[in-house]
């Protein structure tokens, strides 16, 4: 790919500007969405998962965003700074909640994906959100499609851009075109991918000559381009921006193109996708997207960032969800060093294990426990002392007055340590639901 030329000294490697929200995946796959019954919750949003992606990937990732004042939005700021993101710049929005998104998994290409995206947080950012030293501490910024979209995140974008041409941050548009966020589709109807427009081609076009690095589908560059032609579109997009190009093709993998646009796209070098059983494509961009970054801030070739970039899409697309999907270095490693191509990431048990081991877990420090899991003898002494049972609940909540009074003196004593406990719901529900939330082993 040849160098890069990133700004050195920069505490950040890449500041992801765009979509944060919930992803509410179905639990039932195959199911109709009307006919599921529970969700499972993740971080969702493509500029939250490629933040969280690089960082897992080793890269020193921050996010640019908004959340609202609401559960929601700190479960997704405590989901990226488990993952290592710096979310110094995501504002906390009082007057709007958090953005949400139900998906259902019906079948490997199906599924129904709802927005719940109206005057939601992240929607919100502004021009006076973006500060100047921030951007110039990175040495790249990722902005996403639907940051474009309406004027006031088009604005606070066009901010951003300007401040990272100023300081020598290299610019990243990722096009992720949705259609229904541009008003262009049925507001339930998320799945749909594309739908040609000339307004949204012009207005898109508009911003291509201010990036360095442009990566989109084949449909997404259609509509960057503004033809029903891929080379035709990519000519144009080539004609407005020096940029290098990165088209995913799907499952055959993808390009990169440097410079002019090629009478073929098989007249330059294709990439191949890596070969695996797909439980539904949902998250594949993203992950792409963090694997070839991942790659490219270390100004590794053309074919090692698309090797990782393939790999991390096709590890993804074998998993439930997209962020906590998204793979490690030990994955990938195991991955490429495999004798045989692993087609089923997901019934692979070293794979499997790479992937609840490796990633980021909290590092306890000295533990202090106490167990008061249920015995026998508790029941005991109740009836020896003529008292209800019940008040053996009442005693295993004053066991946790006994732990915050134990954490409170470690504190007192300057101590580094953690407390923690160790018990179950007999007669111990209220003690346990008096435990939750307070960061206890």
């Amino acid at each position: 790919m040849g160098q890069t030329r990133f700004a050195s000294g920069r505490q950040l490697d890449l500041i992801c500007l765009g979509r944060l929200g919930v992803d509410l995946y179905a639990q039932q796959v195959g199911a109709r969405l009307e006919d599921v019954a529970s969700f499972a919750k993740y971080l969702g949003g493509s500029s939250a998962n490629i933040a969280f992606g690089t960082a897992r990937l080793g890269l020193k990732s921050a996010m640019l965003s908004r959340v609202g004042d609401d559960h929601m939005g700190r479960f997704l700021l405590e989901s990226l700074v488990r993952e290592g993101c710096d979310v110094s710049a995501v504002k906390v929005d009082p007057q709007r909640l958090t953005a949400l998104v139900l998906l259902g998994l019906k079948d490997r290409e199906t599924f129904p994906l709802v927005f719940y995206r109206e005057n939601c947080a992240d929607m919100a950012l502004c021009a006076a959100d973006i500060d100047e030293a921030f951007i110039a501490s990175s040495k790249a910024l990722l902005i996403t499609g639907t940051h474009f979209s309406t004027d006031g995140v088009y604005r606070a974008s066009l901010q951003a851009l300007d401040y990272a041409q100023k300081h020598g941050v290299k610019r990243v548009l990722d096009i992720d075109y949705r259609p229904v966020l541009w008003g262009l589709a049925g507001k339930a109807d998320g799945e749909t991918r594309f739908v040609a427009d000339p307004q949204v081609s012009q207005h898109v076009q508009g911003i291509l000559p201010r990036f360095d690095l442009i990566v989109g589908t084949e449909e997404e560059f259609l509509i960057a381009g503004g033809s029903d032609d891929l080379l035709t579109a990519l000519r144009t997009v080539r004609s407005l921006s020096a940029a290098t190009l990165v088209v995913k093709l799907g499952p055959q993998g993808c390009t990169v193109i440097h410079g002019e646009i090629p009478e073929r796209l098989e007249d330059g070098a294709i990439y191949p996708g890596v070969r695996v059983e797909v439980l539904n494509v949902l998250g594949a961009g993203d992950a792409f997207m963090s694997g070839f970054l991942s790659g490219w801030l270390e100004e590794a070739s053309d074919e090692r960032c698309c090797q990782l970039a393939n790999a991390c899409g096709g590890l993804v697309v074998s998993r439930h969800a997209c962020a906590p999907a998204m793979p490690t270095r030990a994955e990938l490693d195991y991955l490429f060093s495999s004798p045989v191509p692993i087609t089923r990431p997901d019934q692979d048990p070293v794979l499997q294990r790479l992937h609840q081991v490796s990633v980021p877990r909290k590092a306890w420090k000295p533990l202090f426990v106490f167990a008061f899991d249920h015995r026998g003898q508790l029941v005991e002494l109740a009836q020896q002392g003529g008292r209800e049972l019940k008040a053996i609940g009442q005693l295993k909540q004053l066991f946790i007055e006994a732990v915050q009074r134990v954490e409170a003196d470690l504190r007192r004593r300057g101590i580094e340590a953690d407390v923690g406990l160790l018990a179950d719901q007999r007669f111990g529900q209220e003690a346990l639901n008096a435990a939750t939330g307070r960061g206890w082993w």
